[in-house]
């Protein structure tokens, strides 16, 4: 793969086309990190509402990727992933207006729904390679977008200063937020007459519906309908955690819960719509046609010690520097961004270990526990010399994104005509994670004791998955097509470009 990986035609293309995709939407869903200072002096916040803006950055991106899941497995990702480009420009824009804490909010919270764009390329990259070679594709995917949030930190601060000389600012940070909006829903528009959602020949599969995830037995009907609960649990934190900075009252607190509890019933209702013929008895599986939800929940715990984990320490990890070392916010977002600076090489390394040592179980497993280890010995430093905590920060990182990479070279050989939506819920554990450990960390004391405790908190949640992986997953035996027919449509593509 690695040889034509440089030729921009065929497939590669379109992987080019779809990491940048996302490495842009991950430049507008960070574009706060770098600024948390800048904003929290502008506008007098207490520091508890600065962790709040951080939790609403990744809060409504959980039901998003549930929903986007949906809507990619029935329209496609050409035209969906070029709507959500489009799209973050609205709330950009609005947050880079805002005039108080409540609108700082609103718009955090609308500009969370991009963070669903991963998703998207997942089923896009999954179409265009086969089986052999999709951990390392996914890994490139997922590693060059995701370093879209190292970008924010890198640049945007920068860019801030700039334009700050010709708006006699010091720290123009509401243009430089903006832009990232406009220049991605430029390209989004670029996105969709550039792409194509599968290979000449090749059909896209659909599921019978898009409303509810399909499942294959009675059994993995109720483990979904189980371990959809988080997902509708952890926006009842986010309303309580909005209520306690004084955004609402108590009383407003419990409507949110009363909506979320009768938004989990309509869900579960979808999802007996989808499965009842199976719960009634009238249909049954095939065994070839089968697949264990199981293997899906221990993926969605997978995803919360890893991209739960990069999410919240992104998100935290620049006003960390900022605040501990006394640095400025521009060198403070630079060292922060050498963690997600890992996704370039560790992302697609953990596919592309995934696709070559035999066993893509053992290598999640592994990855996870390096994980755990690297927060830990992250979590005993302390206050020590500077260079010395970059390069823990980095060697933590390798771990956290070569997970990712194994989880995704895993999900999309589960059940192909579902990728999306099973991509979805996986992509959205990942957020609940995030807002989980953002939400424990918003109640710690500032300081040495408190990021140590965040730390190793995140060290023991991915010894622990890891330990369940180890034990429970399984080898996948899927796949989303034969290398022959990719060969054979990426040489109709280069003869239909050439006549």
């Amino acid at each position: 793969m690695m040889s034509g990986i440089l030729s921009f035609s065929g497939r590669y293309r379109i992987l080019h086309l779809t990491w940048f995709a996302f490495f842009l939407s991950f430049v507008v869903w960070f574009n706060f990190a770098p600024f948390s200072t800048a904003v929290q002096t502008e506008f007098g916040l207490e520091p508890v509402q600065i962790r709040t803006l951080a939790i609403c950055n990744v809060a409504l991106t959980v039901p998003a990727r549930i929903i986007i899941g949906m809507i990619l497995d029935r329209f496609g990702p050409r035209i969906t992933y070029s709507c959500l480009l489009v799209y973050a420009a609205i709330p950009s824009i609005a947050f880079a207006l805002s005039q108080n804490f409540t609108q700082l909010v609103i718009s955090r919270l609308a500009l969370s729904i991009v963070g669903c764009g991963f998703v998207i390329g997942i089923r896009m990259v999954a179409e265009w390679f086969s089986s052999e070679e999709i951990g390392l594709a996914e890994g490139i995917y997922g590693g060059w977008g995701n370093f879209g949030s190292a970008a924010s930190a890198f640049t945007l601060p920068t860019i801030a200063t700039l334009t700050g000389v010709f708006t006699a600012s010091q720290l123009n940070w509401r243009l430089a937020i903006a832009l990232t909006g406009i220049v991605t829903a430029i390209y989004g528009i670029f996105y969709f007459f550039n792409v194509q959602d599968t290979p000449p020949g090749k059909v896209y599969q659909r599921p019978q519906s898009s409303a509810g995830l399909e499942v294959t037995s009675k059994k993995d009907f109720w483990v979904l309908l189980v371990m959809n609960i988080p997902l509708v649990g952890i926006l009842g934190v986010i309303a309580w955690r909005l209520q306690k900075v004084g955004l609402y009252g108590a009383e407003t607190m419990y409507l949110i819960w009363a909506g979320l509890v009768a938004l989990y019933l309509f869900q579960a209702f979808n999802i007996y719509q989808v499965n009842r013929q199976l719960i009634t008895g009238a249909k049954r599986y095939p065994a070839a046609d089968r697949y264990q939800f199981s293997q899906v929940a221990l993926l969605e715990l997978a995803y919360v010690a890893c991209f739960g984990s990069e999410l919240a320490v992104v998100s935290m990890l620049p006003t960390f520097f900022e605040t501990t070392f006394g640095l400025t916010a521009a060198l403070a977002g630079g060292i922060a961004g050498t963690y997600a600076f890992m996704n370039l090489v560790a992302r697609p390394g953990g596919g592309f270990i995934s696709d070559k040592i035999g066993s893509r179980k053992w290598t999640l497993a592994v990855t996870l526990a390096g994980t755990g280890i690297g927060y830990l010995i992250f979590s005993s430093l302390g206050k020590i010399a500077l260079p010395l905590i970059v390069i823990m920060t980095m060697f933590a990182s390798f771990f956290v994104m070569a997970t990712e990479g194994a989880t995704y070279a895993i999900v999309p050989l589960v059940k192909p005509r579902v990728t999306g939506q099973i991509a979805g819920n996986v992509g959205a554990y990942g957020n609940v994670g995030a807002v989980a450990y953002l939400t424990i960390y918003s109640l710690l004391p500032e300081g040495g004791g408190g990021d140590r405790f965040f730390f190793q908190m995140l060290g023991i949640v991915a010894l622990i998955v890891a330990s369940l992986c180890a034990f429970f997953l399984k080898e996948p035996t899927g796949g989303h097509g034969e290398p022959e027919v990719e060969v054979a449509q990426e040489e109709a593509i280069a003869y239909k470009k050439v006549n």
